[in-house]
Formats: C-alpha cells, structure tokens, sequence
C-alpha cells in the first residue's frame, strides 16, 4: 500500500536537502521510500567525496540503496545514538504527527527514528493535510490477526490485511508479521488512537508517528518548504 503522488523532482529537493544537515562523524538513520532514497543517495555521494558517517537502515530497501550507495552500515544496538534520521511519511498533519507504514516498514521505523536526536521527514506537498485521514498500518502478531481486527473493531475503525501485489498471500514484514490497515476516517486525536492501538495484545507497531517528527523538509517546484512542529 505504498502511496503515490508529488513529483519525483519535489522529492528529490526535499531529500537532498535533509541530507545536507548530515555532519563528518555522524551515525545516520536512513528511511524508507521513494522521498528517502534521494537522501540516501545524496548522502551516498557526499561519502564518496570523504564524508565520514554510519548509517542504520530501518529495512531490507533502504539496506540495499545504502550499500548501493557506497554508505557504511551498522546496527541500532551497534551505536550509542543517532544523531540524525532522515525518513519520508506517508501523510503528515501541520503538527508534525505523521501516518508512515505504506512500505510495511514502520515498526523498524519508529525505532530508528525515536532513537533520533532529530528526526526529519521528508516528503512532497501531496503528503502535507490539516488532518490525518489515512489507514493506518498496524503490524501484527500472525496469530493475533484476528483478534487485533476485533479490538480495532471497537475503536471504531475497519481493519484490512495488506495483500501482496504480485504474489499470492499477504503481505509479510521484515519481521515476520503481518499487516492491517486500518480505517478510522478523519484522525482528530491521534496521539489518543496511538495510545489505544499501542495497548492492543499482538500489536507489534503502528504508523502513527505522534510527537516524533521535529522537522519536515517538503520539496516543492521551486525550492523546499522547512516546517517545524507547532
């Protein structure tokens, strides 16, 4: 269920500039999706010309771009902090809470990124609301499926396992686990949803990203829009 939208010239401003903001010496987190990739192949090209980084990929994509790249890798229990994680979202509110997970890599995700000093998105206007509509993500547990629909259920969402595009079955993450995505319309509180989806017995991980995000770098036709949380 990845997303689609902007052009890939808004992403690649959007991505070269948050690239920008990685020093000599850093360990680097290193997002998922197509807005992210720019950033790792910028910053691939900055190692190339003697930068000195690490960086910690948040899944089997971003993994393979970076050594691609020429980026050196390592583990999140490898470091003692990351100093700065560059990811993109799938849709992001004018505070700054984000819905990621189209590439069923959010779990990895959010612990990367949480580990952040700073954590930037990076994205194209299309991801930009006033409010959070998206499905969101939930990583589950095989056993649990089930029983998370259920849960969601109550909270008055409608869950739906991810199929895969060109293969037969769901979709299976890095981990091993599936994904539902679920509907909830309009998200008018969704730090209270991320709490009550936290809670449920078999959840993995979610893609409300709430109170993570301290910049988002929005590429556009002419420059890059640089916001901040309210």
């Amino acid at each position: 269920m990845k997303t689609t939208g902007g052009t890939d010239d808004q992403k690649r401003r959007a991505g070269e500039r948050a690239a920008e903001l990685v020093s000599d010496g850093d360990v680097v987190g290193l997002g998922t999706g197509s807005t992210a990739a720019h950033a790792i192949r910028a910053i691939g090209r900055a190692v190339a010309d003697g930068l000195d980084v690490r960086g910690v990929p948040t899944s089997f994509d971003s993994r393979a771009l970076a050594r691609e790249a020429g980026i050196p890798l390592c583990s999140l229990d490898e470091v003692d902090s990351i100093d700065v994680a560059i990811d993109g979202a799938d849709q992001l509110d004018r505070n700054l809470a984000a819905i990621k997970g189209g590439g069923a890599a959010h779990a990895r995700e959010k612990v990367v990124d949480a580990a952040a000093d700073r954590f930037v998105v990076v994205a194209d206007p299309t991801k930009v609301v006033e409010t959070l509509s998206r499905s969101v993500p939930v990583e589950v547990l095989p056993d649990a499926r089930a029983a998370v629909e259920r849960d969601v259920a109550e909270l008055g969402g409608d869950a739906t396992l991810r199929r895969a595009e060109r293969k037969d079955g769901p979709v299976v993450t890095d981990n091993g686990n599936l994904v539902l995505d679920c509907e909830f319309g309009a998200l008018d509180d969704p730090d209270g949803l991320a709490q009550d989806l936290s809670r449920l017995p078999g959840v993995v991980e979610h893609g409300l990203f709430v109170d993570l995000v301290d910049e988002a770098y929005v590429g556009t036709d002419d420059g890059v829009d640089v916001r901040t949380r309210e």
